[in-house]
This record gives C-alpha cells, sequence and structure tokens, in this order.
C-alpha cells in the first residue's frame, strides 16, 4: 500500500507531467518571428543563385523520426514553391549550427531571406500553410539576380 505522502509525490508528478507534455505539444510545429540569427546561407554551405530567395535550414540529427518526417515535407514543399530552396544539416556531424543558431532540439527550421537574415523558426514538425505564409512576404517584390 502506498503511504498518504508517497501518493501526494506521485500525483504531483503527474500533474507536472501532464502540463510540460501539454505545453510542449501546443509549442510542436508553431511559428517565432522573434529571432535574429544572420548568416544562414554560409551555415548551409549554400548560395544563393538565380531567383532563390528564401532557405529553409532544417537542423536535424541521425535518430530523430520528425526529423525524417520534416525532410520529405520541406522537400516537397521546396519542389513546388519557386524560390525556396531547402537544406538539411545533421547537428551530430556539426554542432557548431546548432550552437550558432541557439537550436536545443531536432527538428527545427530556421528560414532566411536572401541575405541571410532569419525570418522565422519551427521547432518540431512544421505546419506547412502558416510557414508558407510566413515566407511569403520575402517571396514577392523584385529580386536582382547574382551571377
Amino acid at each position: 500500500m502506498i503511504s498518504q505522502p508517497g501518493l501526494a509525490v506521485l500525483a504531483g508528478t503527474l500533474v507536472v507531467a501532464t502540463v510540460v507534455g501539454s505545453v510542449l505539444r501546443a509549442r510542436n510545429g508553431r511559428l517565432r518571428t522573434d529571432g535574429a540569427a544572420t548568416g544562414g546561407w554560409v551555415l548551409a554551405g549554400a548560395t544563393p543563385t538565380g531567383l532563390d530567395r528564401v532557405l529553409l535550414l532544417q537542423l536535424s540529427s541521425p535518430v530523430c523520426t520528425p526529423c525524417r518526417q520534416t525532410a520529405a515535407l520541406l522537400t516537397e514543399f521546396s519542389a513546388r514553391r519557386p524560390g525556396v530552396v531547402h537544406r538539411e544539416v545533421d547537428v551530430a556531424d556539426r554542432p557548431e549550427v546548432a550552437r550558432e543558431l541557439s537550436v536545443m532540439r531536432t527538428p527545427t527550421v530556421v528560414a532566411f531571406d536572401r541575405d541571410g537574415a532569419e525570418l522565422l523558426r519551427v521547432s518540431g514538425v512544421p505546419r506547412l500553410p502558416e510557414l508558407d505564409a510566413g515566407i511569403a512576404p520575402a517571396l514577392t517584390g523584385t529580386v536582382r539576380e547574382t551571377s
């Protein structure tokens, strides 16, 4: 039989775990636009060419199942969306990229404009309609082509 104090500890632990799980689930896939990172194209080892306007830099890890789902979504999304480039970085191979961008979990997707400035970031599997709406302003207007 469980004692009264033991039962109280068990109940408290369950409540805390439920609250933490609910908060994490609510934040999963939600866009944040308060980042100020720069140099996204350099971190991805890429240079914007032609009409490339937005880089979706995905930080992944080898044992992350949602990372594979995110990679598939973003590969398809970038193929359908002119001006969008998707690059994936394995944080196990390149931990300096995660440090530079202050990324604490995978998958995380950081969107950068043509100049390398952060537009938004998503921790978890992105919600494509929100992602599309978030990068849309960077895809409009004229862009100078580089050679």
